[in-house]
């Protein structure tokens, strides 16, 4: 009997020590993207970027995802899945975003300038890959959150990485094609992550 309470405690323990260094790096994480979503959201205003306009409001995006992260992480496993399928739809709002944005520079065809385009997309390129690694030790955990908030990470890695590529090939170019077809794969790698979520939602909402 004395050795499953033990047993017990410790398992009580590691998962208050796991919850709280998950709460640290979610609030890290939330920070970083409040932060570089105003960087991100300038130059792109300033250099008229499909691509960063919609980057920025991903790093928005992730912001809203990780503080309702942070506000949710110590409820029922039942109300976790129901913000975690909230989660989904709000990946989706980048994706309208960009949508729209692209419409609106099919018609100008005003090429970005290449060179802020690919510096400002590495800088956010270092931010995710960050956050991701920060993250990464969390996303196996059975939680939507929890990978809501590492497939936000990933994905904006990835996004950061075409953007750097648009930014060599616009300045290569003049074009702006490159930023048009980068703001159309942001929108359908939101979409594939919206999915992936409501579907880990759905999975803890019956589990629970």
């Amino acid at each position: 009997m004395c050795s499953k309470k033990s047993a017990c405690f410790l398992d009580m323990k590691r998962m208050f020590v796991a919850d709280a260094a998950f709460k640290k790096v979610v609030l890290i994480v939330a920070l970083l993207n409040l932060s570089f979503f105003v960087v991100e959201f300038v130059v792109a205003l300033w250099i008229d970027s499909v691509s960063l306009y919609a980057d920025s409001i991903d790093f928005l995006e992730d912001f809203m995802v990780n503080f309702l992260i942070l506000v949710a992480l110590g409820w029922s496993a039942y109300k976790r899945a129901a913000v975690g399928m909230v989660l989904a739809g709000i990946l989706l709002i980048p994706s309208s975003v960009t949508l729209w944005t692209a419409w609106q520079k099919f018609f100008t065809a005003l090429a970005p300038n290449g060179t802020i385009l690919s510096a400002t997309g590495g800088v956010a390129l270092l931010v995710n890959f960050f956050c991701a690694f920060l993250l990464a030790r969390f996303r196996s955990r059975s939680c939507s959150l929890s990978k809501a908030a590492f497939l936000s990470a990933r994905n904006d890695a990835i996004a950061n990485l075409a953007i750097v590529i648009a930014g060599v090939f616009t300045r290569a170019t003049s074009s702006a094609w490159p930023d048009l077809v980068v703001g159309l794969g942001i929108f359908l790698l939101n979409l594939r992550a919206a999915k992936e979520v409501y579907a880990a939602a759905r999975q803890e909402r019956f589990n629970s």
